[in-house]
């Protein structure tokens, strides 16, 4: 075995009626349930803030969702309140397979960093431990999809292909925000890192 399945925060925040919701966030569901039958390993992240984390705009006064601070670890989108331990928009698309998963990777819980890749914080120097998981298993072949693709799911895949993961990231099963251009710019980035769109 030396391919897994990385789902990407497929929460009830980044779906229709959420939080932070990505257009379309739901219809990806279905098709991440049925791709699980090819791999013999899956693993789901989940974004896991605490309350008034550093990353929510209504912890910077005067400002409001998406605009840009810089943090001591470099720019960073302030985002609407989203994913709270222990909410409903934190937990799962209910129609997600989440039994299915080997582990669950939370990211985002230091309430002063955010961490949109499944394998470092955005200082990209903490790591969450996937990696570690990956190859104690010996997995070198990774599938990503999930929400959202010019973000965590962009992130989690350069970072994969910069570890010297052979990495897939299925198009047709992610969904974008696309915030001022950023899915293309998150293509082109994932490209040059030597991720294979599909």
């Amino acid at each position: 075995m030396t391919r897994a399945l990385i789902v990407i925060d497929v929460q009830n925040d980044f779906c229709p009626g959420g939080a932070l919701a990505v257009p379309e966030g739901d219809q990806i569901v279905a098709g991440i349930n049925a791709l699980m039958a090819d791999f013999e390993a899956v693993v789901l992240t989940q974004d896991w803030h605490p309350a008034g984390h550093s990353s929510f705009a209504s912890s910077h006064e005067g400002k409001g969702p998406y605009d840009m601070v810089e943090m001591p670890y470099g720019p960073q989108v302030l985002w609407p309140d989203h994913c709270v331990q222990g909410t409903d928009g934190a937990n799962f698309h209910a129609d997600l397979n989440a039994d299915r998963a080997d582990m669950i990777v939370r990211k985002g819980y230091r309430p002063a960093i955010d961490s949109y890749s499944a394998f470092f914080e955005n200082d990209q120097q903490t790591p969450t431990g996937l990696e570690g998981y990956l190859r104690t298993r010996g997995i070198t072949d990774l599938t990503m999809v999930g929400l959202a693709t010019d973000f965590c799911v962009n992130f989690s895949a350069v970072d994969a292909a910069k570890l010297g993961f052979k990495v897939d990231v299925r198009m047709d099963l992610c969904r974008a925000i696309d915030l001022d251009g950023s899915l293309a710019a998150a293509t082109e980035g994932m490209s040059g890192a030597g991720v294979k769109l599909a």
